[in-house]
């Protein structure tokens, strides 16, 4: 029996996308979402820069793919990113993960509404699942007495509707770019464009007036922590994704890989201290039952 190397490594990206949830909450928390996600699209940008530099892959494509590929990145990273982390801070990792995971059906739907991709039963059994068990996950361990991690703040209301428009950005984008991805393009040029026009979008943003106002103060630690979200985000957790898809289906390696609900509930423990509630651990497992559902379609 051969063994699952490649099935493992999409089990590694779930973890690092999960450690990132948790590593990230402090810094949201400090920063700002906005100024967390540009500080971090500076790393993400020199590293992605360095990797295509260094495996001689720079050859870019048509403007035209280029112009898809930015508008792309705006929406899936600078929107998509930044609502995500805003629901980070206000929701918690768990939380915050659960409804991000929604991006999935919602890529469905709209590979469905767009692209006339077929939908189907068990499509629509898996996005029924999900949104169950992502209300479920949300549910999950009452305010009083909980880790900061755990703990909501700002709302509930309005940490979910940044979850939802995050996972909608996320899905937008992803489906913005998956034809230009699809047709060979190298995986690594096609995030440095996206990086790269999200990045300079943002900074733009961040000289005028409506910008989110600066943190007075950035600490090492602050700083460390988010660079280590790019690092084990995107270096670690995309190269192993990256490698997984080279054995394996694809339905079966994004189904592993989007296990990032159930992956995160031990390392919270493991963190907080405090055992997830049972309504979490249904909630997560019913979660990636309905993604496994709509990946493998």
């Amino acid at each position: 029996m051969e063994f699952p190397i490649h099935e493992l490594a999409a089990l590694g990206t779930a973890t690092c996308w999960a450690t990132t949830g948790i590593i990230a909450s402090d810094a949201i928390r400090a920063l700002g979402p906005f100024h967390f996600n540009l500080i971090r699209q500076v790393f993400v940008a020199l590293l992605l820069s360095g990797i295509v530099m260094a495996s001689g892959a720079l050859a870019l494509p048509g403007w035209q793919a280029m112009l898809v590929l930015a508008v792309s990145g705006v929406l899936g990273i600078l929107l998509g990113d930044t609502l995500n982390f805003a629901a980070v801070g206000r929701l918690g990792p768990r939380r915050a993960g659960a409804v991000f995971a929604l991006n999935a059906p919602m890529a469905a739907i709209l590979g469905w509404l767009a692209l006339g991709e077929r939908l189907g039963w068990q499509a629509g059994l898996g996005i029924t699942v999900t949104v169950a068990g992502v209300a479920l996950a949300i549910l999950g361990r009452p305010s009083e007495g909980a880790h900061r991690l755990e703990q909501v703040r700002g709302g509930l209301r309005i940490g979910v509707l940044f979850g939802l428009g995050a996972a909608l950005g996320q899905a937008t984008g992803a489906l913005i770019a998956r034809p230009y991805m699809a047709g060979g393009l190298d995986p690594y040029v096609g995030s440095l464009i996206r990086v790269g026009a999200s990045g300079l979008v943002m900074g733009v943003v961040a000289t005028l007036p409506i910008a989110p106002p600066r943190p007075r103060e950035i600490s090492g630690k602050v700083l460390a922590l988010t660079a280590a979200t790019a690092l084990i985000g995107l270096l670690l957790g995309m190269t192993l994704f990256l490698y997984a898809l080279q054995g394996s289906e694809t339905g079966i390696i994004a189904t592993l890989s989007a296990t990032s609900p159930v992956i995160i509930l031990p390392l919270l423990w493991l963190r907080t201290g405090q055992r997830p509630s049972a309504k979490s651990w249904a909630g997560a497992a019913l979660a990636v039952t309905g993604l496994a559902l709509i990946f493998t379609r």
